[in-house]
């Protein structure tokens, strides 16, 4: 069990049926009245974020959110599948489960699959990748002191943008929480 009081950023707890993980808190202690805690939770499941307070003596009981280290193999459809490397077996998850960064990966990449209870809510790719940049149009000299960037298409079909400078065949680290260009490979 979690009370109010002891909240910190990151920490997942059970309240109404569903998971939420605290991204932000503040305890507050006003001049009249009693203390309290205000938040900004996450539905870990659901993905909604919305602010809370609580009484610092509300208690929750502690949510443990397994993270588990699997390889991405192919997908078939709307189902990507995911090896396990202790096992090697293959476990199916459903595209409605991959978040918007997952078009960064490519096949045989190691990512967390994250499930509580056993039912799987999310997939967390690596924080970047390195990928081939398949079609972009060709640089030109010029105006380069304005960090002057074009649109670029990844091996994984993803478009970012990209210096000038970069041309196709050319391998690029993206950040994938970003879908920023970082540097070349």
């Amino acid at each position: 069990m979690v009370s109010a009081g002891d909240f910190r950023n990151g920490i997942t707890f059970e309240m109404e049926g569903e998971v939420y993980q605290i991204i932000e808190f503040q305890h507050v202690k006003p001049g009249k009245g009693a203390a309290f805690v205000r938040t900004k939770i996450r539905n870990v499941i659901a993905g909604s974020v919305v602010e809370r307070t609580f009484n610092p003596t509300e208690k929750f009981p502690t949510a443990y959110i397994e993270r588990k280290e699997m390889e991405y193999s192919y997908n078939d459809g709307d189902l990507y599948y995911f090896m396990d490397p202790e096992s090697y077996e293959l476990i199916p998850i459903n595209s409605s489960e991959l978040s918007d960064n997952f078009k960064f990966v490519k096949e045989n990449t190691v990512c967390k699959i994250l499930s509580y209870k056993g039912n799987v809510f999310g997939v967390e790719p690596p924080t970047s990748v390195t990928l081939e940049v398949t079609q972009t149009d060709p640089g030109f000299k010029g105006d380069t002191a304005t960090n002057a960037t074009k649109p670029a298409t990844l091996e994984t079909g993803a478009e970012i943008k990209v210096p000038l400078f970069i041309e196709e065949g050319e391998m690029v680290i993206v950040d994938t929480r970003t879908g920023e260009y970082v540097s070349r490979a």
